[in-house]
């Protein structure tokens, strides 16, 4: 039946989605590297507006443990220094008047298992999500199958769903796996 496909389809992009999310979530934590998308989310008021640091500055790594922020206008300076200290990322700006600089400290070992543990609740989130997209396609399905649709068609929709679960679920999985052994190396 083509509603079913509809469903299934919807079931793919939304637990697709999910992953996506989780991969954006998971890249936010830092693993003890500078990464110029650590910075992502921060805002910076420019002319009256919040926007995004990298639509007025631009964000290099001199080397593994620096960032610098180069504003394209020098009176953001203070703008954006203000912006890193109110964000939660716990790290401390200072500027040579051209620029910001972020010396990102190396990690304890409490502090690795705290961002382990940070992904793993991510991840979790992750999978909650595909989860309840299984759950609201299975409905979806079952209330088709009230309306008229043949129950053996329905029955197949609801294992591949259950398959789409497994599947984004593992994906998800992968992404915890790697982003431990980042955290985790020293």
């Amino acid at each position: 039946m083509e509603e079913i496909q509809l469903f299934l389809d919807e079931a793919k992009e939304m637990m697709q989605k999910a992953v996506d999310h989780t991969a954006a979530e998971l890249v936010k934590i830092r693993a003890g590297k500078a990464m110029p998308n650590m910075l992502d989310g921060i805002m910076v008021p420019y002319y009256g507006s919040p926007t995004p640091l990298q639509q007025v500055a631009s964000v290099t790594t001199p080397d593994a443990r620096t960032l610098a922020i180069k504003p394209w206008e020098r009176n953001l300076i203070s703008e954006i220094e203000r912006a890193i200290i109110n964000s939660d990322l716990g790290l401390a700006p200072q500027n040579n008047g051209e620029m910001v600089i972020l010396t990102i400290p190396p990690l304890t070992e409490e502090r690795r298992k705290n961002l382990v543990k940070q992904s793993k609740q991510e991840c979790e989130t992750g999978k909650v999500s595909i989860r309840t997209v299984r759950k609201d396609i299975n409905d979806s399905l079952k209330k088709l199958q009230k309306d008229g649709a043949p129950e053996d068609e329905v029955k197949r929709a609801e294992d591949v769903v259950q398959k789409y679960t497994d599947q984004y679920s593992a994906k998800i999985d992968e992404l915890l796996t790697k982003k431990e052994a980042e955290i985790m190396t020293v």
